[in-house]
């Protein structure tokens, strides 16, 4: 941020932000590491290089050349803005520069990021793009590299389609695109498959949870498909900070990885600011909004001439958020123009995407809040401040956002607003451990059986399963893949056809002389062979959504004055929680009522409206145990503390009643009844039993029953907002639901639950860590200074005593479960 530290410095010393900075860390600059160019390196993309300023690369980017030149897969794991597109732009270039039937394919997340990246690469080799920036030098050195970098997703048009395929050296694409468009489709795709020489997987660690355990199985059906037509290709991951990169990459694509984690780029001055809202009644703990805070830190920067990206983690709060901003900024110029602020998120239609982040690289547009979608390495400019309103789930992910400002070099600043939320409190009161955390792990089961079953259905639709493949242990899938294709022969959706070899065909084509009889042989083990064929009318694919469990969104139709237009979509459950009848949908500033939710037909009815409020939608639940699978133990300073069971359960949810919150003061001015069908969902959960036989039982058992209920959702509000501290996930991927007296188990018990059908490990992981949640979650509680409860601790009007008496008990206990 040059030349602008008195302006900072300004802001930081304001009487309404100074007084509630709760830390301040200042992280050095620090040196470049570089190595010469590889002496191998085609000249062609060295003079590409050297007129772009390039003369050296950084030791990561040398590492990657070296690992990959090697014939092995690697991950690359750097902070944000260190180079990492040069760590596979330089080995892909040069192998299709060496042969020119070689074809590579590029993986991105998003649509946004993939088009962002296609500019970068056009750039280094010299081909023009639509804004031109990337138009091919005059003269030697430095010429255009004759390769064609195509994008295949959503968004490209059918006429450029065909001419992909067909002479796209360099496809850039994403996950969802390759599993529904492009594998499914394989036989239109010969020439490119047959020729696969790498696969570059950019931002690996989003690729976590449901949507990561749904890529691991479409990378398992790119390898079956590669290896048929003869190819077997590299792969490369790059990587944000994690504590387990290797493992995830490795989980990833089925194949062993070379971690190269030796960061060599050069890094700009950054100022970290932890602030926590002032309260505005102490006795119950309130502090002001973070949404209110959030935007008057984005206003003391924007009117400073500090360009600022704030992150607001969900729609609504985006929305708000940026409508705020832009309703305090009509009256201020700078330079005779005023300051154009956006709201980035989910839903956005392509064109909208592409215009804001075009407005944003181009300065045209100087403020920004968005939801996670612009977290990754999407090129929009020098933004030199990022505000981060409440912690997003993830250290990955605070990391990746407060990077988002100071990418081009100088000092940049970073502000965490503090939420009410347990886990931000937990950080404003104990900052030295929020920065010595380490990262999270990232956790993906390809093994899930519904996106096990659902991935085994599309790539038995691409190629048939051969029982010798499975047998030999040559198939992506594993050996245990027959057992998921017998259950869907079973479906009736496979059909096993022909047999294993017999001893006496094996023998005569053994036995077998001439060449013409080997190759009769050779026929009739292949029609003896087993096969399993995908036998049923449907496309699998279209079924199938890699970015949660449910293929089905509903299509928002903004029908004012006729207009009939699409301006957006959602999946069906956020629909059911978002869109009912009556609620606010607000979209680029404007507000929207929506008339009608037909979700049988998957489409909303909204109108433009212009209202004073919000909406937000109540979610009731219910569960009820179908299996006890394991008994596990709860460990707190290596003694037992609690009796915990793995089971696999039934949760059913309805959105029953919303509440109208009014703009500005957040006031709730009203409620509404939503009259819309229940969802069912079969997950896996951890079930935390509080039996008479243990410390925390006996003291629930000294509550009444309207206490106990209050104790254990004190206990469970703790617990999942912790939770994210333990394992690489947000807190709304957990459900937690407390029972005074369970109807399955008979006895006080906590339920903390995987949000998707079948579960992705999230439980399981709980497990192991459960007594350290605990003891984080009475740490935290004892450090609230609020009296009978706050949104800080255990919720506001909880039960604080007597949640932290429950707490106590439970890591105190000594005797065995």
């Amino acid at each position: 941020m040059e030349n602008s530290a008195e302006k900072l410095e300004k802001i930081l010393k304001d009487p309404g932000f100074a007084p509630y900075i709760a830390e301040e860390r200042l992280l050095p600059a620090t040196e470049g590491a570089f190595v010469p160019f590889p002496p191998d390196l085609d000249n062609r993309i060295v003079e590409r290089l050297r007129a772009r300023g390039i003369v050296e690369i950084y030791t990561h980017q040398g590492a990657v050349w070296e690992a990959v030149q090697q014939g092995r897969n690697a991950v690359v794991v750097t902070p944000t803005a260190s180079g990492k597109t040069l760590c596979y732009n330089l080995p892909t270039l040069q192998a299709l520069l060496r042969d020119d039937k070689a074809r590579a394919l590029y993986l991105f997340p998003t649509k946004a990021l993939s088009q962002d990246q296609q500019s970068e690469l056009n750039e280094l080799i010299g081909s023009p793009t639509k804004d031109g920036p990337g138009a091919p030098d005059e003269g030697p050195p430095g010429g255009p590299i004759p390769i064609k970098v195509s994008t295949y997703d959503g968004d490209t048009p059918e006429s450029l389609r065909v001419a992909a395929r067909d002479t796209g050296r360099i496809i850039i694409s994403n996950p969802d695109m390759l599993h529904a468009g492009i594998l499914p489709n394989h036989p239109r795709w010969i020439k490119f498959f047959s020729n696969l020489k790498y696969v570059v997987i950019d931002e690996a660690h989003a690729y976590r949870g449901v949507l990561g355990s749904h890529v691991a199985d479409v990378l398992r059906r790119l390898r079956r498909i590669a290896a048929f037509y003869g190819s077997k290709p590299r792969f490369i991951l790059c990587s944000a900070t994690i504590a387990n990169p290797r493992e995830l990459a490795e989980a990833l694509i089925g194949d062993e990885v070379t971690l190269i984690d030796n960061n060599g780029a050069p890094r700009g001055e950054k100022r970290i600011i932890l602030y926590n809202p002032p309260l505005v009644d102490a006795v119950q703990g309130i502090r002001r909004s973070v949404v209110t805070e959030s935007r008057r830190w984005m206003l003391a920067f924007l009117k400073e001439g500090i360009k600022t990206i704030l992150f607001a983690h969900s729609r609504i709060k985006t929305e708000v958020a940026a409508s705020y901003v832009n309703e305090d900024l009509a009256n201020f110029f700078t330079d005779n123009s005023r300051i154009r602020v956006e709201a980035y998120r989910g839903g956005l239609l392509p064109n909208e995407r592409r215009e804001i982040e075009k407005g944003l690289r181009e300065g045209s547009i100087q403020g920004v809040v968005s939801t996670n979608a612009l977290e990754l390495g999407i090129d929009i400019g020098g933004l030199d401040a990022s505000v981060v309103a409440g912690f997003p789930g993830s250290f990955n992910s605070f990391w990746q956002q407060s990077g988002r400002a100071g990418r081009r070099g100088g000092t940049s600043v970073s502000v965490f607003v503090a939420s009410a939320s347990p886990l931000d409190q937990f950080i404003m009161n104990d900052p030295e451990w929020f920065f010595r955390k380490s990262a999270e792990e990232a956790r993906i089961d390809p093994d899930n059986p519904y996106i096990l079953t659902d991935h085994v259905k599309c790539a038995a639709f691409e190629l048939p399963f051969r029982d010798e493949a499975i047998a030999q242990g040559e198939e992506p899938f594993g050996k245990d893949v027959g057992e998921v294709l017998a259950f869907l022969e079973e479906e009736g959706v496979v059909r096993h056809t022909g047999g294993a070899v017999s001893a006496e065909g094996a023998a005569s084509a053994e036995s077998a002389v001439s060449a013409e009889s080997a190759a009769a042989a050779d026929a009739d083990r292949e029609r003896r062979q087993g096969r399993w064929h995908w036998a049923d009318r449907s496309f699998p694919a279209e079924g199938v959504s890699l970015r949660s469990a449910l293929a089905d969104n509903v299509v928002i139709l903004d029908v004012t004055q006729g207009r009939n237009q699409v301006i957006g979509e959602m999946d069906r459950p956020s629909a059911k929680e978002m869109l009912f009848k009556n609620a606010v949908y607000i979209h680029r500033g404007r507000q929207y009522l929506v008339e009608s939710l037909d979700i049988e037909n998957r489409k909303a009815l909204v109108r433009e409206a212009d209202v004073n409020y919000f909406t937000d939608g109540l979610v009731k639940t219910d569960i009820k145990v179908l299996t006890e699978d394991e008994e596990v133990t709860v460990t707190i300073s290596g003694k037992s503390a609690a009796r915990g069971i793995l089971c696999d359960i039934l949760v059913r949810s309805q959105v029953a009643r919303f509440k109208k919150i009014r703009f500005h003061t957040h006031e709730n001015i009203g409620y509404g009844e939503i009259d819309l069908p229940e969802e069912e969902m079969q997950t896996r959960s951890l079930a935390l039993l509080f039996g008479k036989d243990t410390g925390a039982g006996e003291v629930l058992a000294g509550f009444a029953e309207e206490e106990v209920g209050s104790i254990l959702s004190g206990a469970g509000t703790l617990i999942k907002h912790i939770a994210p501290i333990f394992i690489l996930c947000d807190s709304r991927d957990i459900g937690v639901a407390e029972r005074v007296r369970d109807p399955h188990f008979g006895i006080p018990a906590l339920f903390i639950y995987d949000k998707y059908p079948g579960g992705t490990g999230l439980a399981e992981a709980l497990s192991r860590r459960a007594g350290d949640l605990f003891q984080s979650a009475a740490e935290t509680l004892s450090r609230c200074p609020c009296k009978t409860g706050c949104p800080a601790c255990v919720g506001p009007g909880g039960n604080k005593e007597g949640t932290k008496v429950f707490l106590d008990a439970l890591i105190q206990e000594k005797r065995g479960s």
